[in-house]
């Protein structure tokens, strides 16, 4: 005779709570809308998985700091005809690079590694406001790094056509030219400070040498 303690079968009404899934509706509809990225009017000419590094220089010691792991594209407006890079971070898609190529722009690799490029840009909008920035930029492998070192160049080459064409290049020499005095002037403002910086010290150094000898 069997011990109704070993019938481990489970009751028929537990079985129902177990397999029970209420629905309940939901109190507000919202409905779906249509969020816009300003990609819709870019056509994009590259996209691969990489990790990005920024130059930290704000803090001391100055250091790479990661910015984000995720697809960095290359894309194309397709009436301006500006090519920008865009990467986005996996799952939250928070962008941590966003800049136009430029044609002065130079991908240089990155000390002991052949699968990692680095590059200035004048001005990122990953933070909304535009500021300059130091990147680096790491694929899987040195194939990958080569291939978007090469469609990099080629966009190079097309904003440097299209620049050609509506007559921006030589507004952007112009612009070059500017800072560039701006900086020769700043140079020797400052060379004419340290000069008379010098003047002052040797004449408090005879001022008291003078007074030693009275």
């Amino acid at each position: 005779m069997t011990d109704p303690k070993e019938d481990h079968d489970i009751p028929a009404e537990s079985t129902e709570d177990t397999n029970h899934d209420p629905h309940f509706e939901p109190i507000v509809c919202l409905p779906e809308q249509d969020v816009k990225t300003l990609e819709e009017d870019e056509e994009e000419l590259f996209r691969m998985r990489a990790k990005l590094y920024r130059f930290a220089c704000e803090n001391d010691p100055p250091e790479w700091k990661e910015r984000g792991t995720g697809d960095v594209k290359l894309l194309k407006h397709k009436e301006k005809g500006t090519i920008r890079l865009l990467m986005r971070r996996d799952r939250t898609l928070k962008i941590c690079a966003n800049h136009n190529i430029m044609p002065m722009m130079e991908l240089k690799p990155n000390a002991g590694s052949d699968r990692a490029w680095v590059w200035n840009t004048l001005a990122d909008y990953a933070d909304e406001c535009p500021k300059p920035e130091l990147l680096a930029i790491r694929f899987l492998n040195s194939e990958n790094a080569q291939k978007f070192k090469a469609k990099f160049e080629e966009c190079k080459e097309e904003v440097k056509k299209n620049q050609e064409g509506t007559g921006e290049t030589d507004g952007t020499n112009k612009v070059a030219k500017k800072l560039e005095e701006l900086s020769v002037k700043d140079k020797a403002s400052d060379e004419k400070k340290e000069e008379d910086k010098k003047e002052t010290e040797k004449k408090d150094e005879k001022d008291v040498k003078v007074e030693e000898k009275n």
